[in-house]
């Protein structure tokens, strides 16, 4: 089974994306902003939102090597970016100073700001194109990563469909208590990104 799939980096990417699209600290935003909607428009909206998520990751999956390819980024630069990013991610879950996604008029919330860039953000598109990169073609890393992809957002699809349920469960502390330790792993893995990239540059002189 390991000669079809990385379970190794399966996990990697799960855990990886599971932190960054944080399922659980969506669930409040989620629901504020279909405050007042139909049961029926919230399903609607939890999987058009996860769809949008999902294409926009795959799309940046499959053609994100062409862009750095025609830009002339290299993987560690790739790297050494996304784990900065990460940690700044990291720290807004750490210290609560992110900005909660706000309606835009006129505009579908599963889209906007649901589908992007709540759910498939810059952290989650830097990330997604780091695995790629780092897969370099081989079978059971694509097929680790695209697995990956599609259970993070099957994971994602069951949190929002079930995020009254969920906040009801959890309440505010404890969807609070996610976001920290979510934060917390982000960082130290923002960190070993950064980490690796410059191991990387010193290799490549």
């Amino acid at each position: 089974m390991n000669s079809v799939i990385n379970f190794g980096l399966l996990s990697e990417v799960f855990v990886t994306l599971f932190v960054i699209m944080d399922p659980p600290g969506t669930v409040p935003v989620f629901i504020s902003l279909t405050a007042g909607q139909s049961r029926a428009v919230r399903k609607k909206a939890a999987w058009q939102a996860v769809l949008v998520a999902f294409g926009v990751i795959v799309v940046f999956a499959a053609f994100g090597q062409q862009i750095l390819h025609n830009l002339g980024i290299t993987l560690p630069a790739l790297q050494a970016a996304g784990g900065l990013l990460l940690l700044l991610i990291a720290l807004q879950l750490l210290t609560d100073t992110a900005e909660d996604p706000v309606q835009t008029k006129n505009v579908n919330i599963a889209f906007v700001p649901l589908g992007t860039p709540l759910l498939a953000g810059p952290g989650a598109i830097v990330a997604t194109m780091v695995f790629v990169q780092r897969a370099d073609g081989s079978l059971p890393e694509v097929v680790a990563i695209s697995v990956g992809i599609v259970l993070i957002h099957l994971v994602m699809w069951l949190t929002l469909r079930f995020s009254g349920l969920i906040m009801r469960i959890l309440g505010e502390n404890g969807v609070l208590l996610v976001t920290r330790i979510a934060g917390l792993l982000l960082s130290a893995i923002a960190v070993q990104l950064v980490a690796d990239a410059v191991s990387d540059f010193i290799k490549a002189g």
